[in-house]
């Protein structure tokens, strides 16, 4: 008979997510798919507010890349505005964001994934985990516990605030950096490289261990799209996004924001509340690709610091054109760790870093605006529209976690397939295919939208887990 095996909830991640895997009569897998089953409503409840107080409202989607928002918000209203912000508060949010790429990307790989790499799929699930890692192996325990604080501290000296802070602003910034923070930001580079080098080290050591999750881990061709600078360097603030094919080959170049919100479409399907970003001119699903640090590092040409060009050079060697399996998004997070701490250091050595001109100012110009930004897990694109007061009346978020939905779900059959054999599994090869998830690092809290008057149920559950009422919608 056919068989449902059902992961709930997927675990290591941010937000809720569950898995289904169907077999047949023969007990072979037939389809999977990975299941957002949270959802979050923040374009309908932005409208009506001030479009100004937008990205310290966008900030409060997520606790994990709330200044990707605070910055893809307030690009967004600077299109409103139609102002272009000082040079001081464009480096500014670009250390911003790079300090968040750190300390996500370090949770990312030290929290969340390392327990598989470090300890292995098929430890025991009960010391599978951060606390685990610690013990084990204590000096990366706190090489990861190092590079979060480095992330989190910056930006906490920057905006006041590790979480949710409201420094960004449209026009910039509130404030200019004091010459004390700049040192003590200075004086934890040393520490946070060391810290790098160690988790890089130990990474490639045993890479080579994992061959077989390697072939497995959502590994087959796909299209590419991350922001680029004019030289080809690796960009997270500013730039211009670039969408490549599975033989690394340009299908588009230069993509504004108004471009993307063009050219980029979200299809629905009815097992997610999640949508599925793709390409339009290509259609869906193949126009559907991948975003975050391996599409990053698939797109660029070079980094533009000494130490992760070197590596750049490295993980270049892993394939002929575009290295295609998801596992390799854990290199390519520390080699974008590697590129945020040399980034950092030379931001601070910009001589106008101290200026006191962090802000334009400017009414309402225009009354649509599109912002984009690249935040840890991807490209993220905030589009508002505003009457002539500056009231928000329709907004739209592109989530990188729904841009990477596609790949997700593909992986996900793709793996279970490979593990799953005659109505067969282990706990061990289960959390494989979670593993192959974990690779996208998706925020499932940020992904999660909707137009209009959605399809939803609502079931009221008593004490005993008996259905009191249920109530359907669309």
């Amino acid at each position: 008979m056919s068989q449902t095996i059902t992961i709930d909830p997927v675990t290591r991640l941010e937000g809720h997510g569950k898995i289904t895997i169907h077999l047949n009569d023969a007990g072979e897998v037939e389809n999977a798919n990975f299941h957002v089953t949270q959802v979050r409503g923040f374009e309908r409840f932005s409208e009506g507010r001030p479009f100004y107080e937008m990205p310290s409202l966008m900030a409060r989607i997520c606790g994990i890349c709330p200044v990707s928002h605070l910055v893809a918000s307030a690009k967004a209203c600077e299109a409103i505005m139609a102002v272009r912000i000082p040079h001081t508060a464009a480096q500014l949010r670009r250390m911003l964001n790079l300090a968040q790429m750190v300390q996500s990307h370090a949770l990312s790989f030290f929290y969340l994934s390392s327990p598989d790499l470090l300890l292995g799929m098929e430890s025991d699930p009960v010391k599978r985990n951060i606390l685990g890692v610690a013990a084990a192996k204590p000096e990366l325990g706190r090489a990861g516990i190092g590079l979060r604080r480095f992330g989190q501290h910056i930006i906490e000296l920057l905006g006041n605030k590790r979480i949710h802070p409201g420094w960004v602003v449209p026009g910039g910034v509130t404030e200019p950096l004091a010459s004390a923070k700049r040192d003590e930001i200075l004086a934890m580079i040393p520490e946070a490289h060391k810290n790098l080098r160690l988790a890089l080290d130990a990474y490639k050591q045993i890479a080579s261990s994992f061959k077989a999750e390697i072939g497995v881990f959502a590994n087959f061709p796909s299209n590419y799209l991350g922001l680029i600078n004019d030289d080809e360097s690796i960009e997270f603030t500013d730039g211009a996004l670039r969408l490549i094919d599975a033989k690394g080959n340009t299908i588009e170049d230069g993509m504004t924001a108004t471009r993307f919100t063009e050219a980029i479409g979200e299809a629905v399907e009815p097992y997610s509340y999640t949508k599925f970003a793709y390409y339009k001119p290509l259609g869906y699903p193949d126009g559907s690709y991948r975003v975050g640090p391996l599409a990053r590092l698939n797109i660029v040409s070079k980094m533009g610091t000494p130490q992760a060009e070197v590596e750049l050079a490295e993980f270049k060697q892993l394939a002929a054109g575009p290295v295609e399996s998801s596992f390799h998004y854990h290199h390519a997070r520390l080699v974008e760790i590697l590129y945020g701490i040399e980034k950092i250091e030379e931001i601070l050595s910009d001589p106008k870093i101290l200026d006191s001109h962090v802000r334009a100012t400017a009414g309402v110009n225009r009354l649509e605006g599109a912002g984009q930004a690249e935040a840890p897990r991807g490209t993220l694109m905030h589009n508002y529209k505003v009457d002539e007061n500056g009231k928000i009346l329709w907004a739209n978020l592109v989530i990188a976690t729904g841009q990477n939905n596609n790949a997700m779900n593909r992986g996900v059959l793709q793996a279970a397939k490979h593990y799953v054999k005659d109505g067969k599994f282990t706990e061990g090869l289960l959390n494989r295919v979670e593993a192959v998830v974990r690779t996208f690092d998706p925020c499932l809290s940020c992904s999660t939208h909707a137009f209009g008057q959605m399809p939803l149920e609502v079931s009221l559950v008593d004490a005993c887990g008996e259905a009191v009422d249920r109530v359907v919608r669309g």
